[in-house]
């Protein structure tokens, strides 16, 4: 085995140290089955209120998704978001978005409280827009990305994680609805058929 010169080690532990460095601090991410982590923490809405996952679990489920205001792949997800969003409420099932980009949350910047609430309102959204502070709850959910899903069942079991469908870029163009069958299967008392996806998205933006 060729020995590494020494200037040759010096670039290895720097790229080590640099991708050390942006290591998520999240924990593993849940695992199917998982329940529901009972933290009291209580989240700000962008109406103002104060709540959390646990009071907004309803009698049939939760459905929380990590989300944001600019990630490309959250603006290319917006039409569903807010159809599966309207669809888990009406069907009796809470929601929330959780926007866990703590990086991104000074006055002015893009996941500010102002710029979420004008995002709430021009995507006419109607389910809790959270603010996660110190990406806590993304944290334990071991979320590292947006949009990503997690859906809880009526005993606050985790019977869905991943992506919403299985084409972001293109709408028309799915052909396997995850999402929205697990919101389907939920609603009427049932498991998913499939119960996890690869969620594709930016990364959330953690504070190193």
């Amino acid at each position: 085995m060729r020995k590494l010169t020494g200037i040759t080690t010096i670039i290895v532990l720097s790229l080590v140290i640099f991708g050390l460095s942006f290591t998520s601090s999240a924990d593993p991410e849940l695992a199917i089955g998982a329940k529901l982590p009972k933290s009291d923490k209580n989240m700000i809405d962008v109406s103002g209120k104060e709540t959390n996952l646990n009071t907004l679990k309803t009698a049939k489920g939760l459905l929380v998704i990590f989300s944001c205001n600019t990630c490309p792949y959250v603006r290319l997800s917006e039409s569903r978001i807010k159809e599966y969003s309207d669809f888990a409420s009406q069907n009796g099932i809470g929601v929330a978005l959780v926007n866990s980009n703590e990086a991104q949350r000074a006055d002015g910047e893009d996941d500010s409280m102002d710029a979420m609430k004008k995002y709430y309102a021009d995507q006419k959204l109607s389910c809790s827009y959270l603010v996660d502070t110190k990406s806590e709850v993304a944290d334990a959910f071991g979320a590292t990305r947006t949009p990503q899903c997690f859906l809880f069942d009526k005993d606050g079991v985790l019977v869905y994680k991943g992506a919403i469908d299985d084409n972001v870029k293109d709408p028309k163009a799915v052909k396997e609805f995850y999402l929205k069958d697990a919101l389907t299967a939920v609603s009427g008392g049932k498991k998913p058929v499939v119960n996890s996806s690869k969620s594709i998205g930016c990364t959330i933006k953690r504070l190193e």
